[in-house]
């Protein structure tokens, strides 16, 4: 299949690396410090994508700082531990950047734990783009953070596509007029991101070379 596509948005958390272990513990020991056995596995599922101030507004305003410095420091020092490469990513990615794709990250994290993750996985070489929380007025699914990264990569809304593990991938792509790919592993399952009605959804990673007509 191939497409006027000539650049790749991609979110991280969720879509290239397998953080999802790292952020669900993340959230159990930040809750756990302040509502002990209240919250469980499942509790925190929804708070996985959006920002966390917005998570954490919506349990108690008052405690939100404090909530943010604690996920973060947990967050990082378990980071290398939990975080893990889904399969395919790599390689797809890899083979993207070799064919002249522009490739940009668009995620709801700060810059520096993107690059540690971008790091761990060895995807750092292949993003000379990357919008973050740090970046932006507004996050995901606002369009601020995709036409920002389209802007940089020079390129437009009708040849670029965001592709993502969460609702606010597909909304925010939508609302910026890119095209929009769910991927079937989000941790929230397929039926979840396909209720959003993506343009296209990915069963593997490598699915995305197809679309594009490599």
């Amino acid at each position: 299949m191939s497409t006027n596509i000539n650049a790749i948005l991609f979110d991280l958390d969720g879509t290239l690396i397998d953080t999802n272990e790292l952020i669900i513990s993340s959230f159990l020991h930040t809750l756990d410090s302040y509502y002990p056995e209240k919250y469980r596995r499942e509790d925190v599922l929804p708070f996985i994508g959006p920002p966390l101030t917005d998570t954490f507004n919506s349990i108690d305003p008052a405690l939100t700082e404090d909530m943010i410095k604690t996920y973060r420091k947990y967050n990082i020092s378990n980071h290398d531990l939990l975080v893990k490469e889904f399969t395919g990513v790599f390689e797809t990615v890899r083979t993207l950047k070799e064919n002249d794709y522009k490739l940009a990250i668009v995620s709801t994290k700060m810059e520096d734990v993107i690059l540690k993750g971008l790091k761990l996985t060895n995807l750092d070489p292949f993003f000379d783009v990357i919008v973050a929380l740090d970046h932006v007025e507004k996050a995901k699914p606002d369009p601020e953070p995709v036409l920002k990264a389209l802007n940089q990569l020079g390129s437009h809304a009708h040849e670029a596509i965001m592709v993502g593990d969460n609702h606010h991938d597909v909304l925010a792509g939508r609302n910026a007029g890119t095209r929009t790919a769910g991927v079937a592993w989000t941790v929230k399952g397929r039926d979840y991101i396909a209720s959003y009605q993506p343009d296209y959804i990915l069963e593997t990673m490598p699915d995305l070379l197809d679309i594009v007509g490599v």
